[in-house]
């Protein structure tokens, strides 16, 4: 009788649910957009004298992330390992207009870090607002090619403990101030891709982590997911498309210099969501139509991106970390001779096929 009844409703429920959705969409998006116009209008956070914890600071969304809070003349405390980088940061923060701005050279992969810089900003400010994660690594080689499995938990660390540790020790803190978690996630969380095996799976570890999270601390604390696609030139650098030569194959996104266009967009987009209350922040929102396939139509999902995948020939791939060698400037060597599980270069390595 069980059997028969769950096979009745793996029949009707999907069509079903396809109905409700398309009937309800309109008022859902009236519904959405007075909420928006609601908390843009009278509970957005006033951020002048707040103080922010920005990981991953050094470059990328987190530079533009601490300069959108200096605009908002926000306290601000700017953490990565490169602390020269982070000095320069800082004087352009206070420039546009920060209350102030302190640097601390941590590794957010390291818990006893994470305490310190936590512990050296209540004792400097006295109190944590906000805290956004924005460390993030990707890679692009192909799992089956893998030869030194010590990238894996590089990987793993930064992705996913790079943000669970400094939350774990600020969180006392913000359930004082009422304060709020932003975290960098990406599309690649639920949207299969090529070549981003590790980092897909770490990022679905991490927005699960943190919609556990949200349901856990209630209300005392606020969690804003925020989901990019594929921002800048990531499509055509090695991120999806395969590039002539393989280049990019190692690059933190905490490294990279980045700035102007998607990546100043998504910055104002994460900071402008986070101070207004908003849950999840998403740039570009139109990936979301792929969620609809991944759950009522997946095959048609696989198939388009194999059709996409195979309009590009042969396979070519990222060498960084599978233990093959390849040229560089005219001499081969291994890739993974440098490579350990807690020790990353300080910025990004480049590689080109010859």
């Amino acid at each position: 009788m069980m059997d028969l009844v769950t096979s009745f409703l793996n029949l009707v429920v999907p069509p079903a649910t396809m109905m409700m959705l398309a009937f309800s969409w309109p008022a859902l998006c009236f519904i959405n957009a007075c909420e928006w116009v609601y908390n843009t209008l009278y509970t957005i956070e006033d951020m002048d004298g707040k103080v922010v914890i920005i990981t991953g600071a050094s470059s990328g969304i987190g530079e533009q992330i601490a300069y959108e809070y200096a605009k908002r003349r926000a306290n601000l405390v700017l953490v990565a390992r490169r602390e020269q980088r982070l000095r320069a940061i800082s004087e352009k923060a206070r420039y546009l207009g920060a209350n102030s701005a302190i640097v601390i050279a941590a590794d957010v992969v390291k818990e006893d870090d994470c305490r310190r810089f936590i512990n050296e900003t209540v004792n400097f400010y006295g109190r944590v607002d906000h805290l956004v994660n924005a460390a993030s690594l990707g890679h692009t080689f192909y799992f089956d090619e893998v030869t030194d499995s010590s990238v894996f938990p590089i990987l793993l660390d930064i992705n996913f403990w790079g943000n669970v540790y400094p939350t774990f020790v600020a969180l006392p803190y913000l359930h004082q101030s009422n304060g709020r978690v932003i975290v960098n996630a990406s599309v690649e969380n639920w949207l299969p891709l090529p070549r981003m095996s590790l980092y897909a799976a770490a990022k679905a570890a991490l927005v699960n982590f943190y919609e556990t999270l949200r349901l856990e601390v209630n209300n005392d604390v606020g969690i804003t997911i925020a989901t990019h696609g594929w921002i800048g030139g990531e499509m055509t650098r090695g991120k999806f498309m395969l590039e002539e030569g393989a280049e990019m194959q190692w690059k933190e996104e905490r490294e990279v210099q980045a700035s102007g266009g998607p990546v100043e967009e998504f910055a104002r987009l994460i900071v402008s969501g986070a101070c207004r209350g908003d849950a999840y922040v998403k740039y570009p929102s139109w990936h979301d139509t792929f969620l609809l396939f991944r759950v009522f139509a997946p095959n048609v999902l696989n198939w388009s991106f194999r059709l996409l995948l195979s309009t590009h020939g042969t396979r070519r791939t990222s060498m960084v970390g599978v233990g093959k060698p390849i040229s560089e400037g005219g001499s081969g060597r291994y890739l993974t001779e440098t490579t350990s599980p807690r020790k990353l270069p300080a910025g990004p390595i480049t590689f080109s096929k010859t």
